[in-house]
């Protein structure tokens, strides 16, 4: 049984269609994948910090001040990034994050990943802040940005 040209070619093309919408598929789920990993590590390094609070009394500098092993890289393979906010003296305020009209997003700590571009600035609405990872609302939001 031998295959003529025309229908190898017919299947080389369904065979490209079908790459052709499994591929961004793909895609879009190891986004997805990834965002929901580092929502999960945000919340455990969260959870990390407030026990750390209730045994200093005070927030830590770093979060390699962190007892035992939280995740510290996110899934993009960049560190998380980390501002404790209630210290005295308190950070300077250019580098506390803001929301869409420019009020902080946390009074305790900032806790973010820069996302998939690994870009970021303060403001949420800046483009590219859009695809970070964020903890607002003093942990009662965590996730991206641009959902906030």
């Amino acid at each position: 049984m031998a295959f003529t040209l025309i229908e190898l070619l017919l299947a080389l093309g369904a065979a490209a269609a079908v790459a052709l919408i499994a591929v961004p598929m793909y895609r879009d789920a190891v986004d997805k994948a990834r965002t929901s990993r580092a929502v999960a590590d945000i919340a455990e390094i969260s959870m990390a910090l407030e026990r750390r609070r209730t045994v200093l009394g005070r927030w830590p500098p770093t979060l390699d001040d962190l007892p035992g092993n939280p995740p510290l890289i996110d899934p993009w393979g960049r560190p998380y990034r980390y501002l404790a906010i209630a210290v005295k003296p308190p950070p300077p305020t250019g580098k506390v994050r803001r929301d869409k009209n420019l009020n902080p997003l946390n009074r305790d700590f900032d806790l973010y990943s820069t996302g998939p571009d690994g870009e970021t600035q303060t403001q949420l609405t800046a483009r590219k802040a859009r695809d970070d990872i964020v903890r607002a609302g003093n942990g009662s939001f965590i996730g991206r940005a641009e959902d906030h």
